[in-house]
């Protein structure tokens, strides 16, 4: 969060007016706000060798009659929906 947005929010909580009592339960949650957790790698995420290699292993299994194909949008949507 950038300074400006951190004085922004400042701004709009002390605009509030809230009560002492108010203000001690904001500050007290706000201090123990667990942690962020770590990031999980995003399996999906791939370098363009692995990418282009997946592609090439796609075009061979297309080649070999292992693909599946549609006649139309409404099937591979069947398809997809039944997964």
């Amino acid at each position: 969060m950038t300074t400006v947005a951190m004085n922004n929010l400042l701004n709009y909580i002390a605009g509030l007016n809230l009560s002492q009592r108010n203000r001690t339960w904001l500050a007290e949650r706000i201090v123990n706000l667990p942690s962020k957790k770590k990031e999980v790698k995003d399996p999906t995420l791939m370098t363009e060798e692995e990418f282009f290699a997946r592609i090439d292993r796609a075009e061979e299994q297309l080649a070999r009659g292992e693909g599946i194909t549609f006649t139309d949008r409404d099937a591979m949507n069947a398809w997809l929906n039944s997964l």
